[in-house]
Protein backbone atom coordinates (compact mmCIF):
# COMPACT_ATOMS: atom_id res chain seq x y z
CA UNK A 1 0.00 0.00 0.00
CA UNK A 2 1.25 3.66 -0.77
CA UNK A 3 0.77 7.05 1.74
CA UNK A 4 -0.37 9.93 -0.09
CA UNK A 5 -0.25 13.82 1.67
CA UNK A 6 -1.92 16.59 -0.09
CA UNK A 7 -0.73 19.71 1.65
CA UNK A 8 -2.60 23.01 1.10
CA UNK A 9 -2.27 26.69 2.97
CA UNK A 10 -5.35 25.81 5.04
CA UNK A 11 -5.40 22.37 5.92
CA UNK A 12 -2.82 19.26 5.45
CA UNK A 13 -5.07 16.49 3.71
CA UNK A 14 -3.97 12.59 3.53
CA UNK A 15 -4.70 8.59 2.68
CA UNK A 16 -3.91 5.18 2.50
CA UNK A 17 -4.25 4.21 -1.24
CA UNK A 18 -4.22 0.42 -1.50
CA UNK A 19 -3.44 -1.70 -4.96
CA UNK A 20 -6.26 -1.26 -6.83
CA UNK A 21 -5.60 2.68 -6.27
CA UNK A 22 -8.65 3.06 -4.13
CA UNK A 23 -8.30 5.91 -1.37
CA UNK A 24 -9.71 3.47 1.79
CA UNK A 25 -8.32 5.42 4.80
CA UNK A 26 -8.06 9.74 5.04
CA UNK A 27 -8.07 12.10 7.49
CA UNK A 28 -7.14 15.85 7.34
CA UNK A 29 -5.65 18.44 9.90
CA UNK A 30 -4.91 22.25 10.07
CA UNK A 31 -1.67 23.56 8.01
CA UNK A 32 0.70 25.03 10.89
CA UNK A 33 0.82 27.95 8.86
CA UNK A 34 3.71 30.47 9.95
CA UNK A 35 4.91 27.97 12.57
CA UNK A 36 7.76 26.67 10.12
CA UNK A 37 9.45 23.42 8.68
CA UNK A 38 9.24 21.79 11.85
CA UNK A 39 5.99 22.34 12.35
CA UNK A 40 4.56 21.12 8.99
CA UNK A 41 6.76 17.66 9.37
CA UNK A 42 5.08 17.25 12.78
CA UNK A 43 1.92 17.30 11.83
CA UNK A 44 2.50 15.34 8.87
CA UNK A 45 3.68 12.69 10.95
CA UNK A 46 0.96 12.63 13.24
CA UNK A 47 -1.61 12.50 10.16
CA UNK A 48 0.50 9.73 9.36
CA UNK A 49 0.45 7.43 12.07
CA UNK A 50 -3.21 8.29 12.91
CA UNK A 51 -4.60 7.31 9.68
CA UNK A 52 -2.67 3.64 10.02
CA UNK A 53 -4.24 3.36 13.48
CA UNK A 54 -7.73 3.86 13.00
CA UNK A 55 -7.54 2.18 9.53
CA UNK A 56 -5.68 -0.87 11.50
CA UNK A 57 -2.94 -0.88 8.80
CA UNK A 58 0.30 -1.50 10.25
CA UNK A 59 2.81 0.87 8.99
CA UNK A 60 5.43 -1.54 7.35
CA UNK A 61 2.69 -2.31 4.93
CA UNK A 62 3.06 0.93 3.19
CA UNK A 63 5.92 1.06 0.81
CA UNK A 64 6.33 4.50 0.19
CA UNK A 65 4.50 8.06 0.97
CA UNK A 66 3.52 10.87 -1.77
CA UNK A 67 3.45 14.37 -1.32
CA UNK A 68 1.38 17.01 -3.28
CA UNK A 69 2.09 20.51 -2.86
CA UNK A 70 0.89 23.80 -4.64
CA UNK A 71 4.16 24.95 -6.30
CA UNK A 72 7.27 24.26 -8.15
CA UNK A 73 8.89 21.04 -7.46
CA UNK A 74 12.30 19.40 -8.53
CA UNK A 75 11.26 15.37 -8.16
CA UNK A 76 14.61 13.87 -8.20
CA UNK A 77 15.75 15.77 -5.34
CA UNK A 78 12.35 16.15 -3.42
CA UNK A 79 12.87 19.80 -3.09
CA UNK A 80 10.06 22.61 -2.72
CA UNK A 81 11.20 25.50 -4.79
CA UNK A 82 8.61 27.47 -4.39
CA UNK A 83 4.91 27.24 -2.95
CA UNK A 84 4.54 30.55 -1.64
CA UNK A 85 1.27 29.54 0.26
CA UNK A 86 2.99 26.83 2.44
CA UNK A 87 5.90 29.54 3.16
CA UNK A 88 8.35 27.15 1.96
CA UNK A 89 11.24 27.98 -0.81
CA UNK A 90 14.38 25.67 -1.74
CA UNK A 91 12.51 23.45 1.24
CA UNK A 92 14.10 19.66 1.40
CA UNK A 93 10.56 18.61 2.11
CA UNK A 94 11.07 14.77 1.00
CA UNK A 95 14.33 14.32 3.29
CA UNK A 96 12.52 16.06 6.06
CA UNK A 97 9.44 13.75 5.96
CA UNK A 98 11.07 10.34 4.70
CA UNK A 99 13.43 11.12 8.51
CA UNK A 100 10.31 11.30 10.17
CA UNK A 101 8.77 8.80 8.52
CA UNK A 102 11.14 6.05 7.69
CA UNK A 103 9.85 5.60 4.60
CA UNK A 104 11.00 7.06 1.20
CA UNK A 105 9.17 10.29 0.04
CA UNK A 106 8.32 11.44 -3.45
CA UNK A 107 7.16 14.83 -4.57
CA UNK A 108 5.08 16.18 -6.99
CA UNK A 109 3.00 19.22 -7.77
CA UNK A 110 -0.33 18.91 -6.62
CA UNK A 111 -2.11 19.87 -9.91
CA UNK A 112 -0.11 17.23 -11.07
CA UNK A 113 -1.12 14.69 -9.04
CA UNK A 114 -4.82 15.79 -9.63
CA UNK A 115 -4.31 14.84 -13.40
CA UNK A 116 -2.14 11.74 -12.31
CA UNK A 117 -5.09 10.45 -10.57
CA UNK A 118 -7.68 12.03 -12.97
CA UNK A 119 -6.11 9.87 -15.77
CA UNK A 120 -5.62 6.46 -13.78
CA UNK A 121 -9.35 6.49 -12.36
CA UNK A 122 -11.58 9.34 -13.55
CA UNK A 123 -12.24 10.67 -16.85
CA UNK A 124 -9.29 11.08 -18.55
CA UNK A 125 -8.78 6.94 -17.86
CA UNK A 126 -7.52 5.51 -21.21
CA UNK A 127 -6.45 8.31 -23.10
CA UNK A 128 -3.25 8.98 -24.48
CA UNK A 129 -3.18 12.67 -25.08
CA UNK A 130 -4.96 14.44 -22.39
CA UNK A 131 -5.50 17.97 -20.05
CA UNK A 132 -6.98 18.54 -17.26
CA UNK A 133 -7.91 21.85 -15.93
CA UNK A 134 -9.14 23.08 -12.52
CA UNK A 135 -10.92 26.27 -12.39
CA UNK A 136 -11.20 27.53 -9.40
CA UNK A 137 -9.27 30.78 -7.28
CA UNK A 138 -6.62 30.50 -9.71
CA UNK A 139 -6.47 27.70 -12.54
CA UNK A 140 -4.37 24.73 -12.25
CA UNK A 141 -3.97 21.80 -14.78
CA UNK A 142 -1.71 19.13 -15.83
CA UNK A 143 -1.21 17.38 -19.20
CA UNK A 144 -1.10 14.05 -20.08
CA UNK A 145 1.21 13.05 -23.00
CA UNK A 146 2.00 9.84 -24.87
CA UNK A 147 0.10 8.42 -21.86
CA UNK A 148 2.32 9.87 -19.30
CA UNK A 149 2.55 12.44 -17.10
CA UNK A 150 4.43 15.53 -19.02
CA UNK A 151 6.01 17.54 -16.09
CA UNK A 152 7.42 20.18 -18.48
CA UNK A 153 10.47 19.82 -20.86
CA UNK A 154 13.19 21.20 -18.21
CA UNK A 155 10.70 19.54 -15.02
CA UNK A 156 9.34 22.81 -14.12
CA UNK A 157 5.54 21.56 -14.86
CA UNK A 158 3.52 23.55 -16.40
CA UNK A 159 1.24 26.43 -15.66
CA UNK A 160 -1.96 26.47 -17.94
CA UNK A 161 -3.42 29.34 -15.41
CA UNK A 162 -1.08 31.86 -16.53
CA UNK A 163 -0.60 31.05 -20.58
CA UNK A 164 -1.66 35.35 -21.65
CA UNK A 165 -4.95 35.05 -23.07
CA UNK A 166 -5.32 38.96 -23.21
CA UNK A 167 -1.88 41.26 -23.86
CA UNK A 168 -2.29 43.80 -21.31
CA UNK A 169 -4.93 42.45 -19.93
CA UNK A 170 -6.21 41.78 -15.94
CA UNK A 171 -3.25 42.07 -13.83
CA UNK A 172 -2.61 38.64 -12.42
CA UNK A 173 -1.72 37.89 -8.71
CA UNK A 174 2.10 36.63 -10.48
CA UNK A 175 2.95 39.90 -11.84
CA UNK A 176 2.05 39.01 -15.30
CA UNK A 177 -1.14 41.42 -17.23
CA UNK A 178 -3.58 39.19 -19.12
CA UNK A 179 -3.00 35.74 -17.63
CA UNK A 180 -5.85 32.77 -18.57
CA UNK A 181 -6.50 32.78 -15.00
CA UNK A 182 -7.96 36.25 -14.52
CA UNK A 183 -9.91 35.69 -17.26
CA UNK A 184 -11.16 32.08 -16.67
CA UNK A 185 -11.21 31.70 -12.98
CA UNK A 186 -13.77 31.66 -10.57
CA UNK A 187 -12.69 34.50 -9.15
CA UNK A 188 -13.47 36.14 -12.25
CA UNK A 189 -16.56 35.89 -11.87
CA UNK A 190 -16.87 36.83 -8.51
CA UNK A 191 -15.01 40.23 -8.95
CA UNK A 192 -17.34 40.81 -11.85
CA UNK A 193 -20.15 39.78 -10.11
CA UNK A 194 -19.63 41.94 -7.09
CA UNK A 195 -20.49 44.77 -8.89
CA UNK A 196 -24.43 43.64 -8.95
CA UNK A 197 -23.88 42.32 -5.50
CA UNK A 198 -23.11 38.33 -6.21
CA UNK A 199 -19.25 38.33 -5.19
CA UNK A 200 -19.17 34.86 -5.82
CA UNK A 201 -18.89 32.73 -8.76
CA UNK A 202 -21.18 30.55 -7.40
CA UNK A 203 -24.10 33.16 -6.71
CA UNK A 204 -23.08 34.41 -9.92
CA UNK A 205 -23.79 31.10 -11.59
CA UNK A 206 -26.80 30.67 -9.74
CA UNK A 207 -28.67 33.95 -10.68
CA UNK A 208 -27.78 33.38 -14.27
CA UNK A 209 -29.67 30.19 -14.37
CA UNK A 210 -32.82 32.15 -12.61
CA UNK A 211 -32.29 34.32 -15.80
CA UNK A 212 -30.92 37.16 -13.72
CA UNK A 213 -29.72 39.18 -16.76
CA UNK A 214 -26.68 40.96 -15.50
CA UNK A 215 -25.64 37.40 -14.67
CA UNK A 216 -26.25 35.93 -18.18
CA UNK A 217 -24.31 38.79 -19.67
CA UNK A 218 -21.67 37.99 -17.35
CA UNK A 219 -21.67 34.56 -17.57
CA UNK A 220 -21.95 34.95 -21.74
CA UNK A 221 -18.95 37.05 -21.51
CA UNK A 222 -16.96 34.20 -19.37
CA UNK A 223 -17.47 31.54 -21.49
CA UNK A 224 -16.49 33.48 -24.45
CA UNK A 225 -12.88 33.66 -22.56
CA UNK A 226 -12.86 30.63 -21.51
CA UNK A 227 -13.85 29.17 -25.07
CA UNK A 228 -10.61 31.15 -26.42
CA UNK A 229 -8.75 29.64 -23.81
CA UNK A 230 -9.65 26.13 -24.24
CA UNK A 231 -9.62 26.48 -28.18
CA UNK A 232 -6.09 27.61 -27.78
CA UNK A 233 -4.79 24.77 -25.79
CA UNK A 234 -7.03 22.36 -28.54
CA UNK A 235 -5.06 24.11 -31.36
CA UNK A 236 -1.71 23.51 -29.95
CA UNK A 237 -2.05 19.94 -27.98
CA UNK A 238 -4.80 18.30 -30.09
CA UNK A 239 -6.21 16.51 -27.12
CA UNK A 240 -8.18 13.73 -26.84
CA UNK A 241 -10.02 14.28 -24.36
CA UNK A 242 -10.02 17.85 -21.62
CA UNK A 243 -11.32 17.46 -18.19
CA UNK A 244 -12.56 20.12 -16.08
CA UNK A 245 -12.33 20.56 -12.09
CA UNK A 246 -12.56 22.46 -9.41
CA UNK A 247 -15.69 24.26 -7.97
CA UNK A 248 -16.98 25.76 -11.18
CA UNK A 249 -17.27 22.62 -12.66
CA UNK A 250 -19.90 22.06 -10.54
CA UNK A 251 -22.47 23.80 -12.59
CA UNK A 252 -22.36 20.91 -15.09
CA UNK A 253 -23.75 21.43 -18.42
CA UNK A 254 -24.79 25.00 -17.76
CA UNK A 255 -20.81 25.17 -17.98
CA UNK A 256 -20.02 22.40 -20.24
CA UNK A 257 -22.85 23.41 -23.04
CA UNK A 258 -22.17 26.51 -23.75
CA UNK A 259 -18.08 26.28 -23.26
CA UNK A 260 -18.41 23.36 -25.61
CA UNK A 261 -19.77 25.23 -28.38
CA UNK A 262 -18.17 28.21 -28.05
CA UNK A 263 -14.87 26.08 -28.59
CA UNK A 264 -15.83 24.36 -31.35
CA UNK A 265 -16.62 27.85 -33.05
CA UNK A 266 -13.05 28.70 -32.45
CA UNK A 267 -10.92 25.47 -32.91
CA UNK A 268 -8.35 25.31 -36.55
CA UNK A 269 -9.69 21.36 -36.66
CA UNK A 270 -12.55 19.94 -38.09
CA UNK A 271 -13.88 18.16 -34.27
CA UNK A 272 -12.87 19.40 -31.53
CA UNK A 273 -12.19 17.16 -28.35
CA UNK A 274 -14.19 15.65 -25.80
CA UNK A 275 -14.57 18.38 -23.30
CA UNK A 276 -16.23 16.59 -20.10
CA UNK A 277 -16.46 16.92 -15.50
CA UNK A 278 -13.37 15.44 -13.81
CA UNK A 279 -14.23 12.80 -11.27
CA UNK A 280 -11.82 11.74 -9.57
CA UNK A 281 -13.05 15.04 -7.16
CA UNK A 282 -11.31 16.61 -4.00
CA UNK A 283 -9.56 13.43 -3.00
CA UNK A 284 -7.32 13.82 -6.60
CA UNK A 285 -4.83 15.23 -5.01
CA UNK A 286 -4.10 12.54 -2.07
CA UNK A 287 -4.48 9.89 -4.81
CA UNK A 288 -2.49 11.20 -7.41
CA UNK A 289 0.51 12.02 -4.66
CA UNK A 290 0.05 8.09 -3.61
CA UNK A 291 0.76 6.89 -6.97
CA UNK A 292 3.68 8.57 -7.84
CA UNK A 293 5.56 5.96 -5.15
CA UNK A 294 7.01 3.61 -7.46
Amino acid sequence: MRFGFDIGGTNIAAGIIDESNRLIAKDSVRFPRGEGNAAVIEACAGLYHRICDQAAIPEQEIIGVGVAVPGSVSPHDGVVIDAHNLGFHHTPLAALLSDALKKPVALINDADAATLAEHRIGTLKGAKTAMLITIGTGIGGGLILNGDLFRGGRNNGTEPGHMVLRNGGRHCSCGIDGCAETYCSATRLGKDGAVFRKPTAKEVIEAAKQGDKQALALFKEYIDDFGSYIASIVNLLDPERIAIGGGVSGAGSFLLDPLRADAEKKCFFETCPEIVIASAGNDAGIIGAGLIVS
